[in-house]
């Protein structure tokens, strides 16, 4: 299995600071699948950046390739296309930071729902388990997306709304 290039750290349900829905999935998910680590939920500004840096490094295209057109991801692509000397993560996610810090809280929630509490990430896994936890994910309420990979990185994202 291709693992992500960046060190995970386990976090706790509570520690995800999800909306009540993403939560009750989240919880739901891990008394099915007990093995499952998730490694991110809620994000602030310079996490979603930091997270999104960290991605950028692997394929300067990512961004584009990850998200939905809007002028947003277009805003964020623009800034990593016309700054070809940020190959650090730190400056990558700097950069980002300061285009983001300037938009709403819709504009965010447009972007990506780890802003607003209704999404998380989990550690993907192979095999038969990670099969078993990809059904498992499927099947939870309010699951509006499940993507395995995004922009050619092997990475699990749920994201939930409410019905």
């Amino acid at each position: 299995m291709t693992r992500e290039l960046h060190a995970v750290a386990a976090r706790s349900i509570p520690s995800l600071d999800l909306v009540d829905y993403a939560r009750d999935a989240a919880t739901q998910l891990l008394l099915q699948c007990p093995t499952v680590i998730f490694t991110s939920g809620r994000r602030n500004v310079n996490q979603q950046a930091s997270a999104m840096a960290g991605n950028v490094v692997r394929n300067r295209k990512w961004i584009e390739q990850t998200y939905l057109a809007s002028p947003e991801r277009d805003a964020l692509q623009a800034w990593v296309d016309a700054n070809p000397a940020a190959v650090t993560a730190p400056a990558i996610a700097a950069g980002l930071a300061g285009i983001m810090t300037g938009w709403t809280d819709a504009q965010r929630k447009k972007l990506s729902k780890h802003f607003s509490g209704q999404a998380f990430d989990i550690q993907p896994v192979a095999g038969p388990q990670g099969n078993a936890i990809k059904g498992a994910i499927r099947a939870l309420p309010n699951l509006r997306k499940f993507l395995e990979n995004e922009g050619g990185l092997i990475i699990w994202h749920a994201e939930f709304e409410k019905r």
